[in-house]
């Protein structure tokens, strides 16, 4: 009996380490999928230590006086303690130069007035520097820890006084990872506080006058999920809103996930790829410039728990590309002017080509607003967004609507107003754009069956004189030949060419290039 209920145990043991074992290979299998399906996502990284690891934790957290702040649990001396929660040292803050390589040196205390013999996390400074928000682990328990606000003293050498708890904690949950906007009115934080999506939420409060804080705003589900969501920080232009989760589909453990700002709320949420993430920790990013900065992670090829890193980044090249167009015809309209806009503000512009194409380099993840212009057009805008991580040609056709024609009385001249007719250069053939307003002056005729025309063409300054009056007969000719072959009587139809003799604008040869345009017309007068 004894025997028979030692092979049912080894038995049941089998089974059950059979079945972990199956777990974790499927587990092992699930994150190198994941690895896989995420791929670089527009971002390109190269990683290296950043030269001040030790065989215990090292987090970065931010910058002061061009120096770089770190978080290590390294132990100091015969009088270092061993964090129960953790296992290595208590925390204690460090301030390190940076080299011209963005590598770490020299790491002293930062202030033997706020590390104490418990655990301080990261900080986070005021645009003066002159206030700090900073964590501390509380005695009864290591893994919770408050905000606290201090003030430098004027004209002091690192004496931080005024130490005070933040309003924004609450009895028995932690409040972490502090980052303070360049502008210094928000502050942004973590914390498991009750009342979020569960786990660690981040959360922004308004920074008073007095460097009180406001009742804190949970960011929203676009950003905090049912898992972990920690260590926020922003680009330098505060336009972009980094952090690390354990949700939003994560490669493994925490990934950092970048959003875009805008006016207070939160879009597109991207995974900053494989190049950076992997199936361990990533946390803690800060950017030193736009393609330079510094993270932590606990993979498997760094020095003790938490190791600090730096890197650069760059992004995948990915170019906007279209054509332009009449919305009627579909004819293309060369010489349009296409914006690029990002945030409400033009970054770039560009004229279609005499096939009316446009291009613009863009960036992954992004959005923009493009705006085409023509003369004789209504301005045409469309949103567009970079949804796609790998190098990527999108293809966006702008149609623009031709405005309507009107008949106005210039001068002693009752007129069609119509856009410029625009002919190859030093010929009289007519370029195919301008055969949309030539259409709809024979739209008007056919409407107006009792309506004859005078068509006078005339030239700019620039040429000798006589040339420039046989062009201005030819071009005339060439606009009334398309309207006769479009089905308009001859009898109707009457053309001249006056060459350089009615200039509109008479500068006397120091025209601008739009002077000289004006000077180069076609006119339609109703006789």
């Amino acid at each position: 009996m004894k025997f028979k209920l030692i092979v049912f145990a080894l038995l049941i043991q089998t089974v059950y380490a059979q079945d972990n074992f199956t777990a974790s290979v499927e587990e092992e299998l699930k994150t190198t999928t994941s690895i896989k399906s995420v791929g670089a996502n527009g971002f390109n990284f190269s990683t290296l230590d950043a030269g001040v690891n030790t065989k215990y934790s090292e987090f970065g957290s931010g910058f002061f006086m061009d120096k770089f702040i770190m978080v290590s649990s390294k132990k100091l001396g015969g009088l270092g303690k061993i964090d129960p929660q953790t296992g290595e040292g208590f925390k204690n803050l460090f301030c390190l130069d940076i080299k011209k390589d963005g590598s770490l040196k020299k790491p002293l205390l930062f202030s033997r007035i706020i590390n104490t013999l418990g655990s301080e996390d990261q900080i986070s400074f005021s645009p003066d520097e002159q206030t700090m928000y900073f964590t501390r682990a509380t005695k009864e328990n290591t893994s919770i820890y408050k905000l606290y606000r201090t003030v430098l003293e004027k004209d002091s050498n690192g004496n931080w006084i005024d130490q005070t708890l933040t309003s924004v904690n609450v009895e028995g949950f932690s409040v972490e990872n502090p980052f303070v906007n360049k502008e210094g009115t928000k502050l942004y934080f973590s914390s498991n506080k009750p009342g979020g999506f569960g786990g660690y939420d981040l959360y922004v409060a308004t920074i008073e006058d007095d460097g009180s804080l406001s009742n804190p705003i949970n960011l929203g589900a676009e950003i905090n999920t049912i898992y972990d969501d920690k260590y926020p920080s922003l680009s330098l232009d505060g336009t972009q809103f980094y952090f690390s989760s354990k949700g939003h589909n994560s490669i493994g453990g925490f990934d950092v996930y970048r959003a875009f700002i805008d006016q207070d709320t939160f879009k597109y949420v991207v995974n900053l790829g494989n190049t950076v993430n992997t199936s361990y920790d990533e946390v803690a990013f800060f950017m030193a410039s736009k393609t330079k900065g510094y993270l932590t992670s606990n993979k498997a090829t760094g020095k003790g728990s938490y190791d600090l890193y730096k890197f650069d980044m760059s992004l995948v090249t990915q170019r906007l590309e279209g054509v332009i167009v009449d919305s009627k015809s579909n004819i293309p309209l060369p010489n349009t002017k296409i914006t690029l806009y990002s945030n409400g503000k033009p970054i770039a512009t560009a004229i279609s080509n005499k096939k009316a194409q446009y291009s613009f380099d863009v960036l992954p993840f992004e959005t923009y607003e493009v705006k085409a212009s023509k003369e004789g057009f209504n301005d045409k805008e469309i949103k567009f967004v970079a949804n796609n991580g790998d190098e990527t040609v999108y293809k966006e056709n702008l149609s623009l609507d031709e405005k309507d024609m009107i008949i106005e009385n210039l001068e002693d001249k009752r007129m069609i107003v119509v856009n410029n007719i625009y002919f190859d250069y030093n010929k009289a053939t007519i370029k195919k754009e301008s055969e949309i307003p030539l259409n709809s002056i024979v739209r008007i005729l056919n409407e107006n069956p009792e309506m004859n025309l005078v068509i006078n063409a005339h030239t700019d300054e620039r040429g000798k004189e006589q040339y420039n009056l046989d062009l201005s007969i030819q071009r005339a000719a060439a606009a009334k030949a398309y309207l006769i072959a479009n089905g308009i009587a001859k009898d109707r139809l009457e053309s001249n060419g006056f060459g350089e003799t009615q200039l509109i604008n008479d500068c006397k040869r120091n025209c601008s290039e739009e002077e000289h345009q004006q000077n180069r017309r076609i006119e339609f007068v109703i006789k």
